[in-house]
């Protein structure tokens, strides 16, 4: 079953359909949401039981009771996803029909909460877009534990690179995720080959990253090249510092970030960057910056990927500017394993209300695991199991770059969200906010910036 679903989607990969931009691309996941703690209880038994739609395929659903699954979801219209998941989850379970609800993408998380927290919510599974709602979700009690179900079907977490580590509340998992953005280092290969300079590598060090961006700029007036190029979003700055796995954003204790400022306000200071106060005035994107032909390197998440191929398909990026294009690994520090990177996952849960939970998991499950994962890469879309198949999947799409790096760069090695759980998170997550802000514009130095993160962080932490 699983080889004719994987040849079936490598069929339709092959048929040149348009690639979808993603569901919450250009997204920063790390600075979104609030969270707060709390343990679930469930309306419905999260023990598994005979369900109507227990796992399998057609064969193992064959004369069950038809069920509907309630799914709710954002941007139906222009996320392919969603109906490419429907389309293959029903031609495998054909007693069960997907109905989905689109919540829209603005509040999401909001909307979702309060519909769970109504009277009579008709939600069966429901998509956690990120991890500050993920807790909310879980305060309210309105999603399950998937821990029995997960133990009983012999799930392995594992292949979730820690992911499913960092969602953990009070011992219990309640979502699984099918959807993973993780950051990567977009490079333009025509600036490297003008420069004659070798391109950079899936294994560099932070030192040899800043000595790269250093050889590739160009100060001249009229032909300037910006040897690197950070958003104006924290995460692209003060995420460098928890790749060493030691470290989050939570600690409370951000000195372990000052070696990472230095580097990029050095890097502005002497050209190799623009600069984050011209960034934030003139309201340029990553996109628009890359995309422009004068950035040899760009830290970017992976939705970026189906942005480039799509954009550059279209016409809409200049091809002259930026059609040859690579990625790599992120850069790491030094001791620290290649491959290692920060991600965001999308999730699926099921809900307290359902009054099918076996089936709803089996959706889950289905979604999550390598089946789901092949439908999602079949757009150029990332899942959350990176197998042979999806990588082969999304490499071999129509105007993904052909070198071997840049198939290589979507191995992660170790994968670290930039919001682990925790309560609070959405109060630390604005303190971290503010005064990276004040240190990038100059308000404030490093070590003051760092010191009231210290303070105002270490007051949450003590509530």
């Amino acid at each position: 079953m699983k080889k004719k679903i994987l040849s079936v989607l490598l069929a339709v990969a092959m048929m040149g359909t348009m690639l979808a931009g993603c569901g919450n691309n250009e997204n920063d996941g790390g600075n979104s949401g609030s969270g707060s703690s709390g343990t679930g209880s469930t309306a419905a038994s999260s023990t598994p039981d005979s369900g109507a739609a227990s796992s399998g395929g057609t064969g193992d659903s064959a004369g069950a009771e038809p069920v509907t699954l309630r799914w709710a979801i954002w941007d139906q219209e222009t996320t392919q996803y969603w109906g490419d998941i429907k389309a293959a989850y029903e031609a495998t379970h054909d007693n069960v029909t997907i109905e989905m609800v689109d919540l829209g993408s603005t509040d999401y998380m909001t909307v979702l909460a309060t519909e769970l927290s109504g009277q009579g919510s008709e939600f069966d599974v429901v998509t956690v877009k990120d991890v500050p709602g993920y807790a909310t979700l879980v305060q309210k009690n309105a999603i399950i534990p998937l821990d029995d179900y997960i133990k009983a079907d012999g799930v392995d977490l594992e292949q979730y690179a820690g992911a499913t580590d960092q969602v953990v509340v009070d011992g219990k998992l309640y979502e699984l995720p099918f959807r993973n953005d993780f950051w990567v280092l977009f490079y333009n290969k025509d600036l490297f080959d003008a420069a004659n300079v070798p391109y950079p590598t899936n294994d560099m060090t932070f030192e040899q990253y800043d000595e790269l961006a250093r050889k590739m700029t160009d100060t001249t007036f009229g032909s300037q090249v910006y040897g690197a190029h950070y958003h104006t979003w924290r995460s692209a700055v003060q995420l460098f510092a928890v790749l060493d796995g030691q470290h989050t954003i939570l600690d409370g204790s951000y000195e372990f970030m000052k070696p990472y400022y230095e580097m990029v306000l050095n890097q502005e200071a002497d050209g190799v960057a623009r600069k984050y106060s011209d960034l934030k005035t003139e309201g340029l994107h990553y996109s628009a910056a890359f995309s422009g032909g004068d950035v040899a390197m760009l830290n970017m998440g992976s939705w970026f990927i189906a942005t480039m191929i799509t954009n550059l398909k279209s016409g809409e990026y200049d091809s002259q500017l930026c059609g040859n294009w690579g990625i790599v690994k992120y850069p790491h520090a030094e001791g620290v394993e290649p491959g290692s990177t920060l991600g965001t996952i999308t999730g699926l849960a099921v809900t307290s209300a359902t009054d099918t939970p076996d089936a709803a998991w089996d959706f889950v499950k289905w979604v999550s695991g390598e089946e789901g994962a092949a439908v999602m890469a079949s757009s150029g879309n990332f899942p959350a199991i990176m197998t042979e198949e999806v990588v082969n999947l999304i490499t071999g799409l129509e105007g993904f770059p052909t070198d071997d790096a840049s198939k290589e760069a979507l191995n992660v090695s170790n994968l670290y969200l930039e919001v682990p759980y925790a309560p609070n998170v959405s109060e630390i997550n604005s303190v971290l906010d503010s005064y990276h802000g004040s240190i990038m514009s100059g308000e404030m130095s490093i070590d003051d910036g760092i010191a009231a993160m210290n303070t105002e962080v270490s007051k949450i932490l003590g509530q």
